[in-house]
C-alpha cells in the first residue's frame, strides 16, 4: 500500500502529540534531576529512548520487518535504566531503592521482550504491522509510539535514579510496591504461559482461550502489566516531591493505553471478527470481564 498524503498528515499529528507530551513531562520532572553535559539526565533519557527507536526504524522499514520491534523495546529499557543509574551515581551514589527498581524493570524487560520476540519468530509476523510496514511513513508511527511507551512507563525509575543526592532508606511503601510488582509480574508470566500452552495444542486451533486466568478475565496479561507498573510507581512515594509526582503518569498511561487505545480494543475487534457470531464466545464475553476479575461489565 503506497504512502498517501493522509499518512503524512496522521504521522505528523502523532509526532506533534508525542513531542508535546514528552516536553510537558520533562518540564515537570527535571527540577531535581542531575545534569549531564548541560542537560537534565531525564532529558538525556528521552533522547536515548527515541534515538534508539528511530535508528531501528531505518533498517526495519527497509526490510519491511517487525521481527525486532519488541526486542528493540526491551533493549531500550535496559539502556535507559543503566544510563539513569550511572548518571545518578555521579551526584549521590547508587542506593538500594535505585538498584532494586532497576533490577525489577530489567527482569520484566528481558522476560517480556524475549517472549514476544520468540512468539513473532515462531509465527513469522505480527498482524498489527501488516498495513504499517509497507510504508516507511506509516511504519514510523509504531516506533515513535513505542518510544513514548518506554519513556512514560519507565519515568518513575528514570526520575528516581537520576535524582541529585541520596534517596531515603527503604521503607514500608517500598515493601508494598515490591509486593504489587511481584503479583503483577506473576500474573503476566502465568497468563502468557497458559496461552502459549493452549495455542500449542492442535485441538485448540481456531479457539479462544477460556482456561486458567483467562477464565477470570479476558486479558489477564494486561492486568499483570498494569499492576507491576503500579508497584514500580509506589516505590516513588518515599522520594518524589513537587512536580516529580507527574512521573506517576506511568501506571495511568499503561492502563489507559491498554484498555482504551491499542490493547484491549484492537484485540477485542479481532476476536469479534473471528467469533462474534459464535454463541459460546458471546456467552464468554458476557460472563468474563475484560481485565478486572469480578467486575461484571460487558465490552
Amino acid at each position: 500500500m503506497p504512502t498517501t498524503t493522509e499518512d503524512y498528515r496522521l504521522t505528523g499529528i502523532v509526532f506533534t502529540a508525542v513531542i508535546l507530551i514528552v516536553g510537558l513531562v520533562l518540564l515537570a520532572v527535571d527540577e531535581n534531576s542531575t545534569s549531564f553535559r548541560g542537560l537534565p539526565a531525564v532529558a538525556w533519557c528521552a533522547i536515548i529512548v527515541f534515538g534508539i527507536q528511530w535508528l531501528s526504524w531505518v533498517p526495519a522499514s527497509v526490510g519491511q520487518t517487525e521481527r525486532f520491534y519488541d526486542l528493540t523495546g526491551g533493549m531500550t529499557y535496559l539502556v535507559v535504566v543503566a544510563f539513569s543509574l550511572w548518571v545518578g551515581s555521579e551526584s549521590g551514589g547508587i542506593g538500594s531503592r535505585e538498584l532494586l527498581i532497576s533490577a525489577l524493570v530489567a527482569i520484566w524487560s528481558i522476560r517480556l521482550s524475549g517472549f514476544l520476540f520468540l512468539r513473532i519468530h515462531h509465527k513469522g509476523k505480527d498482524g498489527r504491522f501488516d498495513d504499517l510496514k509497507t510504508s516507511p511513513v506509516r511504519f514510523l508511527v509504531p516506533w515513535t509510539l513505542q518510544g513514548l511507551w518506554i519513556f512514560l512507563t519507565a519515568n518513575v525509575v528514570i526520575v528516581i535514579n537520576s535524582q541529585t543526592g541520596p534517596s531515603p532508606p527503604l521503607g514500608i511503601w517500598d515493601v508494598i510496591g515490591l509486593l504489587i510488582w511481584i503479583l503483577g509480574f506473576g500474573i503476566e508470566v502465568l497468563a502468557d504461559m497458559q496461552k502459549t500452552r493452549f495455542n500449542s495444542n492442535p485441538k485448540n486451533e481456531g479457539r479462544w482461550i477460556d482456561q486458567g486466568l483467562w477464565s477470570l478475565c479476558r486479558h489477564p496479561n494486561y492486568l499483570g502489566e498494569t499492576l507491576l507498573w503500579t508497584g514500580i510507581a509506589v516505590f516513588g512515594v518515599s522520594c518524589l516531591g513537587g512536580f516529580e509526582w507527574v512521573s506517576w503518569i506511568s501506571p495511568v498511561f499503561v492502563y489507559l493505553l491498554l484498555t482504551k487505545v491499542s490493547g484491549i480494543p484492537i484485540l477485542d475487534r479481532r476476536a469479534l471478527s473471528k467469533w462474534g457470531d459464535d454463541p459460546e464466545y458471546q456467552a464468554y464475553r458476557e460472563r468474563v470481564p475484560a481485565m478486572i476479575p469480578l467486575l461484571r461489565t460487558r465490552g
